[in-house]
């Protein structure tokens, strides 16, 4: 099979999150453990930092690797979704894996992963550490798929586990409080080894203390310790949390292993996320004269901080193109978007999208009027068309709207 072929092949396996939601995710680690075993471990002869959180553990992986990069170190970096291409899942200092490597890696498992029904995310996780091992990686970044304890990528023992934050989302799995939530993430915290909390509320807070004296493992919370942060190119108040995180975690580094990264490969590696590690989809910039920004956030906790973000911005007219999947709590998000703006409804193209209809019928409820349109390219080229050069162009809800920009 060429590249094309063999990742259409991973999309059909066995239900993948992305596309299918609640029936991809599995209920324990047999499959994932039984798979490292079959590729003699190579998750064991890799270092790795485990990030996992509701939001933030995306911007936060590609801050820690850019910096390690700045140190002169061979960085792996395994995180998810892909915007455009499967292969910006596993990367090695901003250089994503090869075609001929995914082919091949298939093609010499593909009955093994067949006759024992591993899914997408299973293959993907084996592939990275298949990856990191071959090409002796001095550390990799490896960030949870979905909440922690039962993650596919939670075989590992890293040098130091990273919470960032606990929102609401993804109640299917993880369970419908705060508490439920974090101590499904708290699931990567491991024996003796410390972790780092970006952000805590009262309800998280004691989940995280017991989990980590169960454990033994010291508990370090970056909002408390960490007080002045440097710029980053990664623009966006809630970026500062992240920074806050990626500090912390690099004074554990530097005290507790052999890794060293100085105080201006932080400042530099936090000043040069994109260049380092290509990340897309953060608050980004893809137009002025309207001003246009798309962001990757989809969950509450996400949303409002982008939608406070907009509020101080400075425009005429705010025109927001938006799209969700068909498991989003509606009546959760949507009060959180502005009346005064101008809606363009659209459906992200995968079969979890949400039609725009019944987008557009659920936001008028909170009083959001707009059109609907067939496809996020249109739904974007006509917000283009409608706004004035001191408007504002928002596009977002989803991963899965963003990913169908022209971001690249």
């Amino acid at each position: 099979m060429n590249y094309q072929e063999t990742t259409n092949w991973m999309f059909n396996q066995l239900p993948m999150y992305q596309h299918q939601g609640a029936s991809a995710y599995k209920k324990d680690l047999t499959n994932v453990i039984l798979l490292a075993e079959h590729l003699d471990n190579p998750h064991k002869k890799t270092k790795c930092i485990h990030v996992a959180g509701t939001n933030g553990k995306g911007s936060t992986s590609h801050m820690l690797a850019s910096v390690l990069q700045e140190a002169g170190y061979k960085v792996g970096l395994y995180t998810s979704p892909h915007l455009k291409d499967f292969r910006e899942r596993i990367k090695i200092n901003e250089k994503e894996i090869s075609e001929d490597f995914v082919c091949e890696f298939i093609a010499k498992h593909k009955s093994f992963f067949e006759a024992n029904d591993m899914s997408f995310f299973e293959m993907t996780v084996g592939l990275a550490f298949e990856y990191f091992a071959e090409e002796k990686t001095d550390i990799a970044i490896i960030e949870v798929g979905l909440g922690g304890r039962l993650d596919a990528t939670n075989i590992i023992t890293p040098l130091v586990s990273v919470i960032t934050n606990i929102g609401i989302d993804h109640v299917q799995f993880l369970g419908n409080t705060l508490e439920l939530i974090a101590g499904e993430k708290a699931g990567i915290i491991k024996p003796e080894i410390p972790v780092v909390i970006g952000e805590y509320t009262p309800e998280t807070q004691p989940v995280f203390l017991a989990k980590a004296e169960e454990n033994k493992a010291e508990i370090f919370f970056a909002s408390d310790l960490i007080s002045e942060t440097p710029p980053s190119d990664l623009i966006g108040d809630y970026q500062e949390h992240n920074k806050k995180t990626v500090i912390q975690t690099f004074k554990i580094l530097n005290k507790q292993t052999d890794f060293k990264v100085s105080d201006e490969n932080i400042t530099s590696g936090l000043l040069h996320v994109v260049k380092n590690t290509g990340l897309l989809g953060r608050w980004q910039q893809l137009g002025e004269n309207p001003k246009v920004i798309c962001d990757t956030a989809h969950n509450k906790n996400g949303l409002e901080i982008v939608l406070n973000q907009i509020k101080k911005e400075t425009f005429n007219k705010l025109h927001i193109v938006l799209g969700v999947v068909n498991d989003k709590d509606l009546n959760e998000v949507l009060p959180l978007f502005p009346k005064d703006a101008t809606y363009y409804f659209c459906k992200p193209n995968i079969p979890r999208g949400l039609d725009a209809l019944l987008l557009q019928e659920k936001a008028s409820e909170h009083s959001l009027k707009g059109n609907t349109y067939n496809s996020v390219k249109e739904a974007f080229s006509e917000a283009k068309n409608n706004a004035s050069k001191d408007d504002f162009i928002y596009i977002g809800g989803s991963t899965f709207v963003v990913a169908e920009l022209p971001i690249n």
